[in-house]
């Protein structure tokens, strides 16, 4: 049995498969990651005392930006309309737990969007707090949940 890769011609040659004929539903996606941090960079968090500033908001922003971003990244990722971005970061005892969840009605899912999202935030994470220890280090970025389109719900075995 020959299988066919949806990314690529005929001849071989990388595409990005037309979704013009599909019609747009409801979709979402839940992506996880975290960054993990020494006790003294955890401290300085609790505290607010991140030389850089509020660490957690501007993640949270960078987050939201990415996913909206993911097309300019991802070359055989399709623009569509990504509707609603809620990005949730915690800091816990090794360092700061990041998930992002993203909302569409469109033609194609939005599971890169949220992985962007979670990586984008992270990046901005180590960046805020590269000053202070640079072992920093981004970890266990992974898609949790999707819903929506031709392959309906999907969740992460615990």
């Amino acid at each position: 049995m020959t299988e066919q890769f949806t990314h690529l011609d005929a001849a071989g040659h990388a595409r990005m498969v037309d979704v013009t004929a599909k019609q747009p539903t409801v979709r979402a996606a839940t992506a996880s990651g975290r960054v993990q941090c020494g006790p003294a960079v955890i401290a300085a968090l609790r505290d607010g005392a991140v030389p850089k500033g509020d660490v957690l908001a501007v993640a949270r922003i960078a987050g939201i930006a990415a996913a909206k971003r993911t097309p300019e990244l991802l070359p055989l990722a399709h623009v569509i309309g990504v509707h609603g971005v809620v990005v949730d970061l915690e800091i816990t005892d090794e360092g700061v737990s990041i998930t992002a969840t993203v909302r569409t009605a469109d033609r194609t899912g939005v599971e890169m969007e949220a992985l962007t999202a979670v990586s984008v935030a992270a990046l901005a994470v180590v960046d805020m707090v590269k000053g202070l220890d640079k072992s920093v280090r981004i970890a266990d970025v992974q898609l949790e949940a999707k819903s929506g389109g031709r392959s309906g719900e999907w969740r992460r075995e615990s």
